[in-house]
């Protein structure tokens, strides 16, 4: 393996991320305090605890969970967008460098900007409820493979997107609607019968729940389930990426 170019890859990502420190890392801190301040008090004041668990901390997964999908979708759709856009990409497709170890690059570096991110909100949680976490190494466990797996699928969409608009559709107009009616801000159960039903095809449930129950022992459905949902996301997006290369779709002129 070739290490010196992933490592180029790596740090040149990763030294973006620190160059645009305002829009990376303080504007979601800001927007998720602005999300506990509004639902926390606003509607905690109504909802005093949801399973046992009071609702300013039942909402900090769910929290985690948003910013987390969105953020790594978006580091690595741009980070592989941006040299496609302005031709360079060309010049990492023709340098000694396998596929793999160029998608490790860049997905490692979007993964490991989101997972970084993930933390700093949990830690900003702290100065807003009281927080437990029952189960810390799973809790990792689904922040690092939901960020790694995320920004697979931000990969895929930074090279099927011609546009800086369409670059923004799929985040926009499906992972963010999906994340908020995925029990982010609520358990599925006090939905009606029909409507749990429903919900449960949307596979953001599986991955909030398995996040919450790392937390605090409560989930909508087994973890075991999530555990799964995670994996098929995960071979999916590698199966399409394999594809991408293989085909060379929206790589060659």
């Amino acid at each position: 393996m070739n290490l010196q170019a992933v490592r180029s890859i790596y740090t040149f990502e990763m030294a973006r991320a620190g160059r645009t420190l305002l829009q990376s890392l303080i504007s979601p801190v800001i927007s998720t305090s602005l999300y506990f301040v509004v639902f926390g008090a606003a509607i905690g004041s109504r909802i005093q605890e949801v399973e046992g668990v009071s609702y300013g901390a039942f909402i900090v997964p769910g929290l985690i969970m948003l910013m987390l999908l969105t953020q790594s979708v978006s580091n690595a759709s741009f980070g592989i967008f941006f040299p496609k856009f302005t031709g360079t990409i060309y010049e990492v497709l023709s340098a000694p460098i396998s596929y793999f170890e160029i998608v490790l690059g860049y997905v490692g570096a979007a993964a490991s900007k989101s997972a970084i991110l993930g933390l700093v909100i949990l830690g900003t949680a702290n100065f807003f409820v009281d927080l437990h976490i029952q189960h810390p190494f799973m809790m990792m466990l689904f922040l690092l493979l939901t960020a790694l797996t995320f920004s697979l699928l931000g990969f895929i969409i930074g090279i099927w997107a011609d546009s800086f608009e369409k670059l923004q559709l799929v985040p926009l107009l499906i992972i963010t609607p999906l994340t908020f009616l995925g029990g982010s801000f609520y358990s599925i159960d006090m939905l009606p019968p029909f409507w749990q039903a429903v919900t449960l095809a949307n596979p953001v449930v599986y991955l909030v729940s398995g996040f919450r129950w790392s937390f605090y022992g409560i989930s909508d459905v087994s973890v075991i389930a999530s555990l799964v949902m995670i994996g098929v996301f995960l071979a999916v997006s590698l199966a399409v990426i394999s594809w991408i290369f293989r085909t060379g779709y929206r790589l060659r002129p």
